[in-house]
């Protein structure tokens, strides 16, 4: 229960899947506001100079004007504008709506499953170095065992009761179990690191099962009846159920292009301008001073306007190049490739769950039948170094004995880890899988 607390805060898989499903929660938001007002602001400011060096045109005699000079032109602005718009019927966008609510539901359940398979993920890596632990621990058995047979081997040939052939064959066996218990220090350090990659950090003592753990029959006791429930609660097949009714919505989405749609805008705004208007004058012209040099003529001149408008706009396709009915088409083939992987998923499911349920059986069987074979290869080892102490079997006897031994050991270590690995995929493919049966798990450990 430590590793599996650990790993619902630092496992960067079910970190993801958690961001991506409160990522996947701004669907309906997002749905949601295009059937709510939009409303927009905008305002700006403007300054304008430009000059004409050019004599204007006398309207009068049509000739360039003979006391203008040049013109100049001054220009300031302002103006600002608050615009709305209000959908009034878009069936396109209320099944937008009804389809993000599908989508909410699917990623929950998305999220469920992650946090279902870290349980599975935790508990099949904290077995795999349960596994090595007891493959390393069964090696250095073998190793100290096939050491104490050389030495014992060394010293009945110094007194001339064996050939060198015997010791030879005893210091064979020793370097295979050196070798064997080298390879098996490897194999720990890599689980650990696959134990590492959930958690974030280096566990090196955990919990073996108890002696004796209870081996359950799964209850009903009946492949069907585990099959069927799967079928009715599996979260990835509900998943892809819901799936297939998201990529049924669109075609209704895609359809739906071809109504009318209905919506309703408005805008207030106000703008105003001031400008000066300067006529350059050349020397001498007449003005109302009497100088011989006229100031330029100055005329300003300012606007103010204020507007508003509202609309109600109807609109309806009725030729898009064809794009629209492509569209259709395609929903309509993803929808079909949909279907099919339901199809996928309930038949894997079935498979997957009448296999953890025969799993689960014949695990049981299994595991009392290793350890009757771990018993009886304890018995064969001690009748094997018996003889052997008489005369009666050689040293490969006895190593021979000592390997089936070790083997069987580590057998029947492995067998009682499947039978629990068995028993949470068989509550994982009927979609049943919680943290009550991790802590059920966890209640048939104990330490050392």
């Amino acid at each position: 229960m430590e590793i599996y607390e650990r790993a619902v805060q630092f496992d960067p898989v079910l970190r993801q899947a958690e961001a991506i499903y409160l990522a996947r929660l701004e669907a309906r938001p997002q749905a949601r506001s295009a059937l709510l007002p939009s409303l927009w602001f905008s305002a700006g400011s403007s300054t304008s100079h430009s000059e004409d060096p050019n004599r204007p045109i006398n309207f009068a005699s049509g000739q360039p004007d003979p006391d203008i000079i040049s013109r100049e032109q001054d220009q300031r602005g302002s103006s600002f504008n608050v615009s709305l718009s209000q959908t009034v019927f878009d069936w396109g966008q209320f099944l937008s709506l009804k389809q993000a609510d599908r989508f909410l539901t699917q990623t929950e359940i998305n999220y469920q499953i992650a946090r279902q398979n870290l349980l599975v993920r935790v508990a099949t890596t904290y077995f795999m170095v349960l596994a090595a632990e007891d493959t390393l621990a069964s090696e250095v058995s073998a190793r100290e065992a096939i050491g104490r047979q050389l030495e014992q081997a060394e010293r009945r040939f110094e007194v001339g009761l064996i050939a060198i052939t015997d010791v030879q064959e005893a210091q064979a066996g020793y370097d295979l179990a050196i070798a064997a218990e080298i390879l098996a220090q490897q194999n720990l350090a890599t689980t650990q690191e696959f134990l590492r990659e959930i958690i974030g950090e280096s566990v090196l003592d955990l919990a073996g099962p108890a002696v004796e753990i209870p081996l359950l029959r799964p209850d009903p006791a009946n492949a069907e009846e585990w099959v069927q429930t799967a079928l009715d609660q599996s979260l990835p097949l509900i998943s892809s159920r819901i799936e297939s009714d998201i990529a049924l919505d669109e075609i209704s989405i895609q359809r739906s292009v071809r109504l009318p749609r209905l919506s309703f805008s408005g805008s207030v705004g106000e703008s105003g301008s001031a400008t000066t208007r300067i006529n350059n004058l050349i020397n001498n012209a007449p003005c109302l001073q009497y100088s011989s040099a006229c100031p330029p003529l100055r005329a300003d001149s300012q606007s103010d306007s204020q507007r508003y408008s509202f609309s109600l706009n109807f609109s309806i396709p009725l030729f898009a190049g064809g794009y629209n009915s492509s569209r259709i088409q395609q929903s309509v083939y993803e929808h079909r490739a949909s279907l099919e992987g339901l199809e996928a998923v309930a038949r894997a499911t079935e498979r997957e769950t009448r296999d953890a349920y025969l799993s689960v059986i014949s695990e049981i069987s299994r595991v009392m039948a290793l350890r009757q074979a771990v018993e009886s290869s304890e018995t064969a080892l001690r009748a094997t170094e018996a003889g052997f102490e008489v005369g009666t079997r050689t040293t490969v006897d006895v190593l021979i004995s000592q390997n089936l031994l070790s083997a069987a050991e580590t057998t029947y270590a492995r067998s009682r880890y499947d039978y629990i690995l068995n028993v949470l995929r068989l509550k994982l493919a009927a979609g049943s899988l919680n943290v009550t049966d991790f802590e059920e798990v966890n209640s048939w450990l104990e330490e050392g």
